[in-house]
């Protein structure tokens, strides 16, 4: 999930591919839900094969991030045009579930392997790897936007300057 946030957040600044990030983010994004879903239908089995063993914590944040996922998913059908009025918040929507999962997710997986007392490095390894790329991504996506800003700016005041466009 985070990869397809990713994907979304650093690769559509680069005009020649798009529309591609967008239909790369939706795959990404289908995957983990799929694959959560997966999870969280082999967690409602082993709950109902284990009576008298209950995860409260573990479950919970499962039950809230299938909810959180279905509404992103179901979320892509009611998407308005980018131009409408209303796009600004289902945005701001998108957004703030999208990260909300992300950031459960990611807990649930570490209380996940404290339930099965397994080894957290690994996965610990990977979320510093994906919080590192991100990072360095959010500096190269800006450096980009600004830089094309700034482009921008120059063909405007040397339209003004000539008195048509540049």
């Amino acid at each position: 999930m985070p990869i397809g946030a990713m994907t979304a957040r650093y690769v559509r600044v680069f005009k020649s591919i798009d529309p591609a990030w967008f239909y790369l983010h939706v795959g990404i994004q289908t995957s983990a839900y799929l694959i959560g879903a997966a999870g969280w239908i082999t967690g409602l089995k082993l709950g109902h094969d284990s009576p008298g063993i209950t995860h409260r914590q573990h479950r919970n944040l499962g039950i809230t991030l299938f909810c959180l996922g279905t509404l992103q998913v179901l979320a892509v059908i009611f998407r308005p045009k980018p131009e409408h009025k209303y796009r600004f918040y289902w945005n701001v929507y998108h957004h703030t579930i999208g990260y909300t999962t992300i950031l459960l997710s990611i807990l649930n997986v570490f209380e996940g392997l404290h339930i099965l007392e397994g080894p957290k490095t690994f996965y610990t390894v990977v979320i510093i790897v994906l919080l590192a790329v991100a990072v360095t991504m959010e500096g190269v996506t800006w450096r980009i936007v600004l830089n094309r800003r700034s482009d921008d700016d120059d063909e405007t005041n040397q339209s003004d300057i000539n008195g048509h466009a540049a």
